[in-house]
This record gives C-alpha cells, sequence and structure tokens, in this order.
C-alpha cells in the first residue's frame, strides 16, 4: 500500500497536518457541552448498571423467553461496562477529574472485566496507540494464536475470552509492586464473586455449577464479535518497523479501520471501537459520542488532503479473514515502507 499523491513527504508536513486536523477538531470539542463531550457515554454506562436488577430477576423465571431475556440483559450490560467502560476509563475519556479516571478504570477494568488495571493502560494506551501497527510493539500480536486453524479460531476461541482473561490478568500481577498484586485480586474476586452470589440468591439457581455456566454464557454472548472487531481494524493493513515508523497521522491514516454502524455493538463497544476507529486513534480522549460528532470534520480532512481513509464491512472483512487467514493470522506479517514519511 503506497502513499496517496500529493502527500507531504517531510516531517515538518506530517506535523502541520496533524496540527491543522487537531485544531478543527477541538474547535468542534470546545463548541459542545458537557453532555456531549461526556454525559451520553456515561448516561448509557449508567442505565447498564440499572438494568442488571431487572436481568437477575429475568432468570427467576421458567418461561424460556423470559429467562432468554434475561441472558441478553445481563451479556449486553456485561459487554456494555467491561468494553465500552473499561476502554473510555483507560483513556480518561469518561471526565476530566484525574481522580474519578483512577476510580472509574479500577471499576470498569478490575471489577467488571476481571483484568488489571496497569497492564490495560500499558498495553493498550501506551503501546497500542503509541505504536499503531508497528511490529513487535503495537501490532495487534497478541490477538493471533498460530497454533489454530482459522475455524477454530474464528468460532471457538472467543468462548474461552471469559476465562484467559482473569488468568491472564493474574499471570501479569507478577510484574506489579505486590500492593498492586493485592488491590487488583481483591477487586477481580469481588466481581466475580459478586455475579456468583447474585446468580444464587437472586436469581434463584439451585448448584454452583449452573451459576457457574450462565456467568460463562453471559460473559461470552458478544465475545464472537469482540475478538472480530480487534483484529479486523488493524491486522491485514499496513504494518511498520520500529526503526522505520511513518509520522503519527500517517500511522494512523493508513493503520487503522473504520467498520458502519451496528446498533448492538455501537451501544456495547462504542463508536470509538467500531464505526470511528480511525478518529479514536488520532485523538483518544475523546468520548465515543464526540468521536462519533467530529467523524465528518476527520473524514473530510483526510479525503481532501489525499490521505487513507480505511472503511469496509464487517461481513466483507470476516470473509477476508477467512480466505486469508494463514497471510494474517500465521504469518509474519510484511513491512510497509513509506519514503519520506519516516
Amino acid at each position: 500500500m503506497e502513499p496517496a499523491g500529493g502527500a507531504p513527504r517531510e516531517s515538518a508536513g506530517a506535523e502541520a497536518l496533524l496540527g491543522e486536523l487537531e485544531a478543527r477538531v477541538q474547535e468542534v470539542v470546545r463548541a459542545s457541552s458537557w453532555w456531549e463531550r461526556h454525559g451520553v457515554d456515561c448516561a448509557i454506562l449508567a442505565l447498564s448498571l440499572f438494568a442488571l436488577p431487572p436481568g437477575f430477576l429475568c432468570l427467576r423465571s421458567d418461561r424460556p423467553l423470559v429467562f432468554a431475556l434475561g441472558i441478553t440483559i445481563l451479556g449486553v450490560c456485561h459487554y456494555t461496562l467491561t468494553v465500552k467502560g473499561s476502554h473510555l476509563a483507560t483513556h480518561g475519556a469518561l471526565t476530566e477529574s484525574r481522580g474519578w479516571s483512577k476510580v472509574w478504570t479500577l471499576f470498569f477494568v478490575e471489577v467488571c472485566t476481571s483484568f488489571t488495571a496497569e497492564y490495560a493502560k500499558y498495553g493498550h494506551v501506551k503501546m497500542h496507540h503509541g505504536y499503531t501497527n508497528v511490529l513487535g510493539l503495537g501490532d495487534s500480536s497478541t490477538w493471533r494464536l498460530p497454533c489454530l486453524n482459522r475455524y477454530v479460531y474464528m468460532f471457538l476461541a472467543p468462548l474461552l475470552i471469559p476465562i484467559i482473561t482473569p488468568l491472564v490478568a493474574v499471570e501479569r500481577l507478577r510484574e506489579v509492586e505486590l500492593r498492586t498484586a493485592l488491590r487488583t485480586l481483591g477487586l477481580i474476586s469481588l466481581g466475580l464473586y459478586s455475579q456468583y452470589w447474585l446468580l444464587l440468591n437472586v436469581s434463584g439457581f439451585q448448584s454452583p455449577g449452573s451459576a457457574l455456566a450462565c456467568m460463562l454464557i453471559t460473559r461470552s454472548l458478544l465475545a464472537h464479535p469482540y475478538l472480530h472487531v480487534n483484529i479486523f481494524q488493524h491486522i491485514g493493513l499496513p504494518m511498520f518497523s520500529p526503526d522505520k515508523k511513518p509520522r503519527r497521522i500517517h500511522m494512523m491514516s493508513l493503520g487503522v479501520l473504520n467498520l458502519p454502524r451496528l446498533p448492538v455493538l455501537d451501544w456495547a463497544f462504542g463508536h470509538s471501537l467500531i464505526s470511528c476507529h480511525v478518529e479514536h486513534h488520532l485523538f483518544p480522549r475523546l468520548s465515543d459520542n464526540m468521536c462519533l460528532k467530529v467523524k465528518p470534520v476527520v473524514s473530510q480532512f483526510l479525503h481532501e488532503k489525499q490521505l487513507p481513509y480505511n472503511e469496509d464491512s464487517y461481513l466483507a472483512r470476516f470473509r477476508l479473514f477467512l480466505q486469508r487467514y494463514e497471510e494474517f493470522m500465521v504469518q509474519t506479517p510484511p513491512i510497509t515502507e513509506l519514503v519520506g514519511l519516516q
């Protein structure tokens, strides 16, 4: 993939482009209300918390449709809190207060997601965002499992995400201070046990096994699109070497892809992970709602400057990954060199 014709060849030109885009986006942000900047997304997360009691109560029913409704409510709420909530909190996009940002990060990442807040910030914010599609750093290689064939990976592996996540978190605790490790273990245990206790005492499950099975089902409800989205939007796009990575605006316009708006995933994962992923990588501290609001500004700017603005459908990417699974998920990806843009 080559840079578009007329793209700047010097780093000063790239910085000037990014500065011009930032000025346009900041103009939109300054003209936005608190509700637009933070309120919409906070309201979605609050609604998800308020929907949990009805979800647990639905599981008391002997009627299959009501029981299925309870599973759906708990599953969608789980992913809204763990994916959307954790993602926004990790980036500090839920509030402008550093103190509250820390509180929300611990709640959404450790209590709800059963992961470690420190590694979430390091792996996602520092490495993935700082070195997007740079081999060995932010190249999404953690999502590759070359030992699995395409059908096992795309259809069965997502079901293991609820089990693997806390296990990976515990393994990462070896790298942090004892006090931090104890806090993380305590918060992860609180989140897992709270759901287990509520299933037994509110939903009326009669055995530990049935409660644990229900936990696995609800935590796996949107696991397939969660895994797919994480690989669709970066893998298969240009990859860069650490010593020849392009300037930020070229890195993000080349190495990030937007999917179309999908109502359930927009709600549960957030716009910044679905239809506004390019905007999110360029402006990671913007909330989901603000990413959606600045999307026309960003797309118009990139098209105006003849820079890539990658978009594709979920189904098209799914078919592409099935067809080229070995190339994308097993083999080492080729390095893209952009002469004059490093």
